[in-house]
């Protein structure tokens, strides 16, 4: 029986970050994509805040790129999902499934499976998106410098979103569908002391307007069901992500929405050999370059495991 001593489930910084290091500790790491190469990046048109790229660069072009570099050190990069794991508590190896139906053994597995930021669903939502609709201010805020926006949601990603791009921007519409936000109260508190915030109470977006880029949305009121239009440039979505964990579940310990928990200062599991990285195991920070960090520390500590287990 042949026992990989790394495979590393899914893409974007983290996963590629995690199979440089991985690679250049001889680890010989095999990579399963997922089914979106690249992650969240490849649908981000520019990024401008990651060291490194004093120009910008496409989020496509960036993966890409993370990719070869990953290759040049010799991973194994293939264009598969795993669909399912078995991860053994009692054994010095784990298993895992392709969608295909191969089964893998693996001394060490870094899982690298991001989130997925959850959306209106609105067609003129998916037409516009990076032409002025984002799921992250801190990443595109800077896009919309002295631009009206609006921010969409109720709790404390919301409040944070609205209160920082109040900061970089004239005037902030902040889109609540109840008549109280959920956010915590000192959360609450910001939002209501920064002047150039408004809040609409009882409002859903029925519409983005623009042709290739945000100009406006309409907004209905749920509880009189009156329709009005604002003027806008920017259009912010903070109703939450959904991390990709879903078959990791019996297995891993996750919090109540199904981020990753790891132990304080590691990307450690719970199970012995398997690593959590990226999005997948934080719901704070969400950038490119804290999944590339955590990515990293995934190699660092699954090769100190099998170091330290004399496996491999």
């Amino acid at each position: 029986m042949q026992i990989h001593k790394c495979i590393i489930i899914g893409s974007g910084p983290s996963g590629y970050a995690a199979a440089i290091y991985a690679s250049r500790a001889n680890l010989n790491p095999i990579l399963y994509t997922g089914p979106q190469p690249g992650g969240q990046l490849t649908t981000t048109t520019e990024v401008d805040n990651y060291p490194g790229y004093p120009k910008g660069i496409s989020g496509p072009d960036m993966m890409e790129e993370l990719r070869e570099q990953a290759e040049r050190f010799g991973t194994d990069v293939r264009w598969e999902m795993i669909s399912k794991v078995d991860f053994k508590t009692g054994e010095n190896y784990h298993k895992v499934w392709t969608e295909a139906g191969e089964e893998l053994n693996a001394y060490t597995v870094i899982i690298s499976t991001g989130a997925t930021a959850k959306y209106l669903g609105l067609e003129s939502e998916a037409r516009l998106m990076n032409n002025g609709v984002s799921a992250c201010a801190v990443c595109d805020g800077f896009f919309f410098k002295g631009k009206e926006v609006a921010v969409v949601g109720g709790g404390d990603t919301a409040a944070e979103e609205a209160t920082y791009l109040a900061k970089l921007c004239p005037k902030v519409h902040l889109i609540v569908r109840r008549d109280e936000l959920r956010a915590s109260q000192i959360m609450q508190k910001r939002v209501f002391n920064t002047p150039n915030i408004e809040v609409h109470w009882n409002s859903e977006t029925v519409e983005v307007l623009g042709n290739e880029k945000v100009s406006g949305i309409i907004l209905k009121n749920n509880k009189t069901g009156e329709t009005k239009e604002i003027t806008l440039e920017g259009f912010f979505v903070a109703i939450g992500h959904k991390p990709n964990t879903d078959i990791f579940k019996g297995f891993l310990d996750m919090d109540e929405t199904g981020y990753l928990i790891v132990k304080p200062g590691s990307t450690k599991t719970n199970i012995q050999g398997v690593f959590a990285s990226g999005d997948a195991a934080d719901k704070v920070y969400r950038q490119a370059i804290t999944a590339a960090g955590t990515g990293c520390m995934a190699a660092l500590d699954a090769e100190r495991y099998m170091v330290e287990e004399e496996l491999g």
